[in-house]
């Protein structure tokens, strides 16, 4: 249980006072020429004060060595204050009960029960079956185990509400979070329905224009080109913009460069070989998919590994699987496969954020069986430099 630095400070203050409470007693219960606590008992009294100290680490052995320490104290002729010492041990057990509990508690009650009941027998001037003598026995184990009860009970209730306050604060942060995020959804969908349409209708229109155009008009030609390339690279950063609004941790995720792309999906790979499936991989050169551009490369990194998930959580480890990254016709087709089996039957959304991170880069994805007993994910992205059409 965590603790704050004030209630340390006063643990501290309570395991160590003895270290000074105790010379004290010892101290004042001394009249030179009349009455001196002899040495051993002080001895024993020092020695106690050590192992209540070692209690912090040991608490249910700490108790029943004090107990044990307790008998000759009460077996000494002790006068005044002094006679407090052997009472560390009721503190003791008190403090292990409430840090311990179980049987080594048990064990220390018995054992302090004793030392009370020495304490009662080598008393000459006390009736060991008296009523008071029942009393004190029963008063000096009860206190403190009752007193250890108590503070253990306190404990476990303020460690409750610590823990209550804390999931309550994790809950209202994940639900800031969602808001945030569905804002964000809710935002690059306009964009995409608004702007993005209207964009990609623009380069269509200037596509079509082009070729009304007669071939004297190069200057007209020459401006449509340029504003047609303006806006297809306009159109490519509003898409980019759309991921990174519907993936709101984007910004702490660093973008992977076309040389790092082989990199991180090997490693995808040798992650599911860890977990004991046989993976056949063929992996393009980075040559030829440098033309993706930072979200496509994000988005084909991001397809792999989500394939490679669902394969290890809904297929069989001894079925092999086969990992295809190519280049063909402008675009990279990605082809994630496990021989038998292995069909996305989970609550999880990843094949939902697959196919709109593809989409989001104007690609295609198709995820589902392939005869019998073959489930395939199927995705294509296309390269950068290739026009966009809507």
């Amino acid at each position: 249980m965590a603790r704050t630095p004030t209630t340390q400070r006063w643990l501290a203050v309570l395991r160590y006072a003895p270290i000074v409470v105790v010379p004290a007693l010892l101290v004042a219960s001394t009249f030179p020429g009349r009455f001196s606590v002899p040495s051993h008992y002080w001895l024993l009294s020092m020695t106690a004060v050590g192992v209540f100290v070692a209690g912090k680490w040991w608490p249910a052995t700490a108790s029943v060595v004090l107990a044990a320490l307790a008998v000759p104290m009460f077996g000494t002729e002790a006068w005044g204050p002094s006679e407090l010492v052997p009472y560390l041990g009721a503190i003791a057990l008190a403090d292990a009960v409430m840090r311990r509990g179980g049987w080594p508690c048990a064990i220390a009650a018995v054992a302090w029960t004793g030392a009370v009941v020495a304490d009662v027998v080598m008393d000459d001037h006390t009736d060991v079956w008296s009523a008071m003598s029942i009393v004190k026995v029963v008063a000096s184990v009860a206190i403190p185990v009752l007193l250890g009860l108590y503070l253990r009970g306190q404990r476990a209730l303020a460690a409750s509400y610590r823990q209550r306050a804390l999931d309550a604060d994790a809950r209202r942060r994940q639900e800031q979070q969602q808001t945030r995020t569905d804002e964000r959804v809710a935002l690059a969908r306009e964009l995409h329905d608004v702007v993005a349409h209207h964009m990609a209708s623009i380069v269509l229109r200037i596509g079509v224009a082009q070729h009304v155009l007669k071939p004297h008009d190069q200057p007209v030609r020459d401006v449509l080109d340029d504003v047609k390339d303006t806006a297809s690279h306009a159109l490519t950063d509003i898409r980019r913009l759309l991921v990174a609004l519907r993936d709101p941790v984007l910004g702490d995720v660093p973008l992977v460069d076309a040389e790092q792309l082989a990199t991180e999906i090997d490693a995808g790979v040798e992650r599911v070989r860890a977990a004991g499936f046989t993976v056949e991989a063929k992996v393009a050169d980075p040559a030829d998919i440098a033309g993706l551009d930072a979200i496509g490369r994000l988005t084909l990194l991001r397809v792999v590994q989500e394939a490679l998930t669902n394969a290890m959580k809904y297929g069989d480890a001894e079925d092999a699987v086969a990992v295809t990254v190519s280049r063909a016709d402008g675009a990279v087709e990605i082809v994630i496969g496990n021989r038998r089996g292995g069909a996305a039957t989970g609550a999880g959304h990843g094949i939902v954020g697959m196919a709109e991170r593809v989409d989001l880069v104007g690609g295609t994805l198709a995820v589902g069986p392939k005869g019998a007993q073959h489930w395939l994910v199927q995705a294509r992205i296309p390269l950068a430099d290739k026009e966009i059409d809507s």
